[in-house]
């Protein structure tokens, strides 16, 4: 039996805080925002728009470093918020997130594994892709 999808509901629910999260911590929040649940343990929210005018002028002037230093000393007061986001909305712990901007494109991503779901009581052997140690 397959995990449970998470909803369209949820997930525009998801996009609605983030972007209120990144807006909080940044000063503006994306203009505009999607979330996708992938292969029944990840989400994944596609933000656009939400770079500051300082930003926007450091990717004018092709200094996309400087926005990745500055994005990087924020992602931690992100981090907590944004999982406590993704869990009280799927129900289920986060097990892994990954924060990644794209200056050039104004384009942030939000990726969220969630621990495997309980199946009859049992929880889902984790694939690992390769060779187990011994």
């Amino acid at each position: 039996m397959p995990a449970k999808e998470v909803s369209g509901e949820v997930l525009a629910g998801i996009s609605t805080k983030l972007v209120q999260l990144h807006h909080r911590v940044f000063g503006r929040g994306p203009t505009t925002a999607k979330s996708f649940f992938v292969d029944e343990d990840t989400v994944v929210c596609l933000l656009r728009g939400g770079l500051t005018t300082v930003e926007k002028t450091l990717v004018d002037e092709d200094d996309v470093d400087a926005v990745h230093r500055l994005r990087r000393d924020r992602r931690e007061a992100m981090k907590r918020p944004a999982k406590d986001i993704v869990e009280k909305a799927t129900g289920r712990r986060v097990t892994a997130s990954i924060s990644e901007i794209r200056p050039e494109a104004d384009l942030a991503m939000e990726v969220f594994v969630l621990e495997p779901e309980e199946i009859d009581g049992e929880k889902p052997e984790l694939e690992t892709g390769g060779r187990s140690r011994q």
